[in-house]
């Protein structure tokens, strides 16, 4: 397997729409591991899959270095960057076998019948596809058939694997299951994986780092649980997280928050740290899991509470969503499923300081 290097990685294309050059990818600097699972998100237009397809050598960067194990390879031709690419759409060919899928890139190679065997068998036993080797691709399912586009993958051994959205097409209850073959596909194969996807769930449980796009800008590379606990900004902390993070309007007042009626307590030992701050207007972030019903705030301080008007309960289950208003913005609050909180009700809320985010108004940063 190999190490994926950005240095200072600029993509233009030509605004065919408006005239001159847009920007797809501003200057991105960064570097995957050996056997890494990298994941690329972010909302559609972001530069993530132009990342992927610079990876891939489909297409050229406008400025910069692309290295592949130590080696640039601006001016290397995709099919000798030993890489392979599963796509969103299966493409596999109807008229063949899946053993013939499967074996189709090797054939065209020159490899012998002996090796091909091998590497077939070898991917649809890592796959559980041994059992449909002969069915046509229109006899399978679409998880099926992904895996076989996955195998075709497997079989030219690679030195990178790189998946565009592959999982767009199934629905809900497949996603989920093949987030988890992928994910033991990857333990088995040791595999350098780089991932494209704009679901960031698929993002959260799959990566073990996560690159956060917008706007063709790097925001934040950092683990799951990194992302999720120290957003780099509020563009990271509203995509990471479902439901997303809110934000209140606030004013800071020495160790406390003026957040529109209500006043909420900073914990104590975070008070130096944002005394630069003292008197304007900043932004609270708190995650809807950390906004609580007084009546099942267990184990967390319950002195920051206030009275709401709910709207709108989403019953889920094993969980509620309640929502209201803070000012004009909508708050969320994931509260547990035996809450009885209905539509219209006031209930008393306990907001867990201890969790909060504060960023910067003008620059949306974390403090």
């Amino acid at each position: 397997m190999a190490s994926i290097r950005f240095d200072n990685v600029t993509k233009r294309f030509v605004d065919e729409k408006n005239g001159g050059m847009f920007t797809a990818v501003h200057g991105a600097s960064f570097e995957i591991k050996d056997q890494e699972f990298v994941v690329f998100v972010g909302p559609s237009g972001c530069g993530k899959t132009t990342s992927l397809r610079m990876i891939a050598g489909l297409e050229r960067q406008t400025d910069g270095d692309i290295l592949i194990d130590g080696r640039v390879v601006n001016t290397v031709h995709p099919k000798d960057r030993d890489i392979a690419m599963v796509f969103q759409d299966y493409a596999l060919y109807p008229h063949m076998s899946i053993s013939d899928n499967l074996s189709f890139g090797l054939k065209n190679m020159g490899r012998p019948a002996s090796e091909i065997k091998e590497k077939v068998d070898y991917a649809a036993n890592v796959l559980g596809l041994s059992h449909l080797l002969d069915r046509k691709p229109k006899e399978m399912s679409g998880g099926q058939r992904q895996r076989v586009a996955v195998g075709r993958a497997i079989v030219r051994n690679p030195k990178v694997f790189l998946f565009d959205e592959p999982l767009s097409n199934l629905d809900a209850k497949l996603r989920v299951q093949m987030r988890i073959e992928l994910a033991q596909l990857h333990k088995r194969l040791g595999a350098t994986i780089v991932y494209v996807t704009h679901d960031q769930v698929e993002a959260m449980t799959l990566g073990q780092r996560i690159v956060v796009m917008n706007q063709g800008h790097i925001q934040q590379i950092a683990s799951p649980r990194e992302l999720y606990r120290n957003p780099a900004n509020m563009f990271v902390a509203g995509f990471i997280g479902s439901p997303p993070m809110n934000f209140f309007d606030a004013v800071l007042e020495g160790n406390k928050l003026r957040v529109g009626d209500m006043l909420l307590e900073i914990p104590a030992d975070r008070v130096a740290d944002y005394q630069g701050y003292n008197g304007k207007d900043i932004i609270l972030g708190l995650r809807p899991e950390d906004i609580h019903d007084i009546d099942f705030a267990y184990n967390i301080p319950t002195h920051n509470q206030a009275r709401v008007q709910v709207e709108v309960v989403e019953h889920l289950g094993a969980e509620n969503l309640v929502y209201f208003r803070v000012g004009e913005r909508m708050i969320t609050a994931k509260v547990a499923g035996e809450s009885s909180i209905t539509t219209g009700d006031t209930p008393t809320f306990v907001f867990n300081m201890d969790k909060m985010h504060l960023f910067d108004k003008t620059t949306e940063q974390r403090i």
